[in-house]
């Protein structure tokens, strides 16, 4: 099978995912919705979230068309379409968190309507939703993918030397502006958020006592909003970049092994296909996804997610058995081993989803001691919080390193790329159910606001619960890819490089490390005062409007949304900058002045501490946001008691946590690599 095949196959399962994505949003927009009220907030929402996405690409496309033109200063010859690759893959990127977000906030407010006619509809409604962010991201990227490399192998050829020395290194490009991307929406998306949701928080449950999503409250609506730039836009733009990244890091290390020239071009090809076959997989599970009235979501959920995990894994069998056969690398390593590397990344993915649920679902132990923590304030609230995050970083550590090594030792380092891809190979469905979470949140707030009847609220509710399930989920499996995708990236840096063996103890290499270990702490240090700064001036407007009108809480007069909105977007545009920089720039200036070794120790030093502390922000700030949820629920004393005003503080405090810093790491590491993997032949050819 030739490479134009492959590239054929792989265009059409893009047009595929993206053929599913258009048939659920016309569904979406077909859905009725009735209710002035519901309309009304519905729109600010959408409006909101419009209108802050907007103003992010206007920051944003100056430093694509400076960045695009540097690149193609810095290069020379065919690698000057870099910068056109560049272009491409920002744009696929900006794109499929776009589209994400408009039909995310037209699917809120069309579940919390069909939610008047039972548990299924709205389930479908806000599943759709998700859908159609997961399939835009798989199709985009496919697509993306195959047209960047069916133009370079037309300009510069399809031979193993040209796909070496020109096709893979411009098609890194295309990852790079998929990370560039996919940082500033998840930084800025999570600041905004966050900003909102502290201030909501503080002043409207903890000063002024009034339920959560109450229209009364002015920060709601920005809080609505943030739910959809951050959470769907944000992490769409995330998974987005791994995606990306797994696929070009997979065909990169297939140029490193030792094999045929005719093998080597099979296992460049591979990657592409497996990708594709895992758009089937999961066009497959979407159907899979049904519930009855009383049925249980996250069972509905579940099916989906695991039946299109076992048909990825048939496929793929099939498909190795087909396209590699007989053909060996590495000595003796052949179809089954990569097929196994594949199982390795699998299993890996649904561990890491299992242990994340462990520590932060609902009613489990961990969530639980929360719970009694509050019992005796605010202070062993946050104390037990910290404690679990920790904790959870190490059984998380130990599936990833058990993936990395167990697929290292069956078929080399293309066998932990493979793992990689396998870990995503179905992330048209595991995107969708992620999405959901907010969508579904958006919903059960619209049903509140929209003062719906509370038979609705409890359907809403239901499927809230689930989210927070998913979106938790969703987090640790993005934290599981992005540490499997860095490391690929990392190592198809040293291939292009041309980097020796390092040895840690030379002082350039330990210097490189203490500073990459460093940099997520400073990184996550900027964007948690970003969210402290923009969540102090959020809860002055708060108390200025219920001061200078105190109808509001009477429900005489109307909140200024606007001013809230407005707040939240200038902070977030405004503080993204500075962490986005700090990512691009450190292994620019790290290779340039210090080297390749310096840089390679960079690299090392911000996976192994991003990773770690990207689980624990992100674990201690889901079980801080499910302790609250069980207290409201009726433990330890139920709403408004002493333990409900102790966990909404370890909730506030863990905001941030899990939506802002915590997911922000997870390009932070995947961002360094493919900077330094773009500039690899610079360096190369800089140091001699």
């Amino acid at each position: 099978m030739g490479l134009s095949i492959i590239l054929l196959i792989t265009l059409l399962g893009g047009i595929l995912a993206l053929f599913v994505a258009l048939l659920k949003g016309v569904w979406i927009y077909r859905q009725p919705a009735e209710g002035e009220k519901l309309l009304q907030i519905g729109g600010f929402v959408a409006e909101g979230a419009k209108t802050f996405m907007g103003r992010e690409y206007k920051v944003l496309i100056p430093f694509v068309i400076i960045v695009a033109a540097l690149l193609g200063l810095a290069n020379t010859g065919l690698l000057k379409f870099q910068a056109v690759a560049f272009t491409a893959g920002a744009t696929c990127s900006a794109l499929a968190g776009f589209i994400g977000m408009r039909v995310a906030t037209a699917s809120n407010f069309r579940t919390t309507h069909a939610a008047r006619k039972g548990l299924s509809g709205a389930l479908k409604v806000a599943f759709s939703g998700g859908t159609v962010m997961g399939m835009s991201v798989v199709g985009l990227a496919l697509v993306g993918i195959s047209l960047v490399v069916l133009l370079m192998t037309n300009i510069a050829g399809s031979g193993l030397a040209d796909l070496d020395m020109t096709v893979l290194p411009v098609l890194a490009g295309f990852s790079l502006g998929a990370s560039s991307i996919a940082l500033f929406s998840r930084v800025g998306g999570g600041i905004y958020t966050k900003a909102a949701d502290v201030g909501a928080d503080l002043v409207g449950k903890v000063e002024a006592d009034i339920p959560e999503d109450d229209p009364r409250n002015p920060a709601t609506i920005a809080d609505n909003v943030g739910d959809n730039v951050g959470d769907v836009a944000g992490m769409g733009a995330d998974l987005f970049e791994s995606f990306v990244g797994s696929v070009i890091g997979g065909m990169i290390l297939g140029l490193t092994v030792n094999a045929t020239d005719v093998v080597k071009l099979k296992l460049i090809g591979l990657p592409l296909i497996l990708a594709s076959t895992g758009v089937v997989a999961s066009a497959i599970g979407i159907l899979l996804v049904r519930v009855k009235p009383k049925g249980n979501p996250q069972r509905a959920l579940n099916i989906g997610t695991f039946g299109a995990a076992i048909l990825a894994a048939i496929f793929s069998f099939f498909v190795l058995r087909f396209y590699i056969g007989d053909s060996l690398f590495n000595g003796d390593a052949g179809y089954l081993n990569i097929f196994f590397a594949s199982l390795f990344g699998l299993a890996a993915g649904v561990l890491i989803g299992s242990i994340t649920e462990f520590f932060t679902g609902t009613g489990t132990v961990p969530v639980k001691s929360i719970v009694k923590s509050t019992l005796t304030g605010a202070a062993t609230n946050i104390i037990t919080g910290v404690g679990v995050g920790m904790l959870s970083s190490f059984p998380v550590i130990i599936v990833i390193g058990t993936a990395i090594y167990g697929s290292f030792a069956i078929a080399g380092m293309y066998g932990i790329g493979i793992a990689a891809l396998g870990m995503l190979v179905t992330l048209g469905i595991q995107l969708a159910v992620d999405a959901y979470g907010p969508i579904a949140d958006n919903a059960g707030g619209l049903a509140v606001m929209a003062d719906f009847p509370a038979e609705v609220r409890e359907i809403t509710d239901r499927l809230d619960a689930v989210g927070n399930t998913t979106a938790a989920i969703g987090k640790g499996f993005a934290i599981g890819s992005a540490a499997l995708t860095a490391i690929i990236l990392f190592s198809s840096f040293e291939s292009e490089a041309g980097a020796v063996r390092i040895n840690v103890t030379d002082v350039p290499v330990l210097v490189g490390l203490l500073l990459g270990a460093v940099i997520p702490y400073l990184f996550s240090s900027l964007a948690l005062d970003a969210v402290g700064k923009a969540a102090y001036k959020m809860v002055e407007e708060v108390r200025r409007q219920f001061q200078e009108k105190p109808g509001i809480l009477e429900d005489t007069e109307t909140p200024d949304y606007k001013r809230c909105i407005d707040i939240s977007t200038a902070a977030a545009l405004r503080q993204m900058l500075l962490p986005g920089l700090i990512a691009a720039t450190t292994p620019v200036l790290v290779g340039f002045i210090g080297g390749i070794e310096m840089l390679v120790g960079l690299l090392t030093g911000v996976t192994a501490s991003g990773v770690i502390l990207a689980i624990f922000l992100s674990n201690s700030g889901g079980a801080w946001d499910n302790a609250k949820k069980m207290i409201e629920s009726g433990e330890a004393g139920g709403k408004g008691s002493p333990a409900h005003k102790a966990s909404i503080v370890g909730d506030t405090v863990g905001d941030p946590f899990k939506d802002t810093a915590g997911p922000s790491l997870n390009i932070l590491i995947k961002l360094m690599s493919v900077v330094s993997l773009v500039i690899a032949p610079m360096l190369k050819s800089f140091w001699g």
